[in-house]
């Protein structure tokens, strides 16, 4: 995947020097944007292994409103762990907004609860899809501070219908290139494609906007390493819903049986690049 170099050498190229919460330092560039033709193969990263499980498990997690990691570890997706309670609870994260979104009043009533964006999107899709209104938001300010880590992805979601095709736009407030980004790619294409499938249409293109992209110091040997190797054939996604997409995560199907739902094909990579995740 091409883009993703471009990504790096970028950052290398241009991105200034920077602090963070974590203490780590960065390289960081601000306003980023790549495009990802998704009849052209599935945007998964070659030039490392990228988890596919993880954005699998990951997704469905976040799409059924679940905002404990034991869905998660129980399929073996571990990487939530450090930011969980003793209960394994993360605060109102991305399930929870997508599904089940709340505001309160002064006074700490709450005056709307249990707005389901992504029912609502579905069916907005389905009845008006030229609307120019299908979005999904996980950035409700009242709900930052209860969060184990804000949202750093997804808080602008739109999803546009032209010639049989879905295409999605994800605009994405911090992304960590290394580690994160090309997860966070490959979860928004596999949402579009899911979505598709529910709504009877073809994909069209992904299209990843962030603000503040950056490169942990700690990762930087990593990256060279990733530059020096050789971009392979994208692989190809099939989606087998069988029923509407909603009753789908619903049933919170485990790996052995999303995998048969969701089937990835002729995925070819690179060995995988360890790198330490900064808290």
């Amino acid at each position: 995947m091409i883009q993703y170099k471009e990504m790096l050498q970028n950052i290398l190229n241009v991105g200034v020097d920077s602090q963070d919460r974590t203490g780590t330092g960065t390289m960081s560039v601000f306003g980023s944007q790549h495009r990802y033709n998704l009849e052209d193969g599935f945007p998964l990263v070659t030039t490392k292994k990228t988890y596919w499980k993880g954005i699998v498990v990951e997704l469905m997690w976040v799409l059924s409103g679940d905002t404990n990691i034991k869905y998660l570890e129980d399929n073996g997706v571990k990487w939530w762990r450090e930011w969980a309670d003793d209960k394994g609870d993360l605060g109102p994260v991305y399930g929870s907004q997508w599904r089940n979104w709340e505001q309160e009043s002064d006074n700490g009533s709450v005056y709307r609860e249990g707005y389901d964006q992504l029912s609502r999107l579905l069916t907005g899709l389905k009845q008006n899809p030229y609307s120019r209104r299908h979005i999904l938001t996980n950035w409700n300010p009242i709900d930052v501070n209860k969060m184990a880590l804000p949202c750093c992805h997804g808080n602008i979601v739109q999803f546009y219908v032209r010639d049989g095709r879905l295409s999605c736009q994800m605009y994405q407030r911090s992304a960590d290139v290394f580690l994160g980004v090309p997860v966070n790619i490959g979860m928004y294409a596999l949402l579009t494609h899911l979505i598709a499938a529910d709504c009877g249409l073809e994909v069209g293109e992904f299209i990843h906007t962030v603000g503040d992209l950056h490169l942990y110091n700690n990762h930087k040997d990593q990256t060279m390493e990733v530059l020096g190797r050789e971009v392979l054939p994208l692989p190809k996604l099939k989606v087998k819903l069988g029923e509407d997409l909603l009753s789908v995560i619903d049933k919170k199907l485990g790996w052995e049986d999303l995998k048969k739902v969701i089937v990835l094909e002729d995925y070819n990579h690179h060995p995988h690049i360890k790198g330490e995740v900064s808290v």
